[in-house]
């Protein structure tokens, strides 16, 4: 079984918070950073780990071992010169993936130059949205159809390859509709027979839980 990628969050405001607490909800390993211990308190129950640290001080991001960490955000918020000394001591320890909040478009200006490509630009209930995206290397997009209910595209993992949909019975069992899938560019409508194939690119509709209880399945 393939190792689960690791998270950490450093800035643990309304946003940091709520991708933590999202991540947190996959069963992910996540390690909540933060220079204020009342923040670090207010997660240190739910974190896998929850570390007082000054995240512009490389020798202590180093020590906690971030350069171990898979997929690190950076969701410092008020303090931009903070944000943007903490990505470039990520980046130069290269952590493979690195998303970052922007506060402005100066902020955002800065962090390209540095090399930062995964910039967010989040609203106050955005969290929730970024985890799923960034947790997830099946997932392509998300779409809120409304309130309940979601259209999610999903690249075909080897738990559902070679099957039909009429074996996978998601309709049934789960709620789900695959209503469309995109194979080598083009779009198919499938019906009941239709075998998933390696790469495959899934459109489903469904509600939220079952959409979210499906996602768990695959990566298990």
């Amino acid at each position: 079984m393939p190792r689960k990628k690791t998270f950490a969050v450093i800035g643990l405001g309304r946003f940091g918070s709520s991708v933590l607490k999202e991540l947190i909800k996959f069963d992910y390993e996540v390690l909540a950073i933060d220079i204020n211990e009342e923040r670090i308190n207010a997660v240190a129950n739910i974190a896998s780990h929850a570390i007082i640290c000054d995240s512009t001080d490389e020798e202590a991001l180093v020590n906690i071992g971030i350069k171990n960490i898979d997929h690190v955000v950076v969701a410092i918020g008020d303090n931009v010169q903070a944000s943007i000394l903490t990505s470039l001591i990520i980046k130069e320890l290269n952590v493979s993936e690195i998303t970052v909040k922007s506060q402005n478009s100066y902020h955002e200006r800065v962090l390209k130059k540095i090399g930062i490509t995964d910039i967010i630009h989040p609203e106050q209930d955005m969290g929730k949205k970024i985890a799923r995206r960034i947790s997830s290397s099946f997932v392509s997009e998300r779409l809120e159809l409304s309130k309940d209910h979601s259209l999610l595209e999903l690249r075909a993992t080897g738990r559902i390859i070679n099957k039909t949909l009429l074996e996978l019975n998601l309709r049934n069992k789960m709620g789900i509709n695959i209503v469309a899938i995109q194979r080598d560019n083009k779009l198919i409508i499938p019906d009941a027979d239709e075998t998933i194939k390696n790469e495959d690119l899934l459109i489903l509709v469904g509600s939220n839980v079952s959409l979210e209880k499906f996602e768990k399945q695959l990566l298990l």
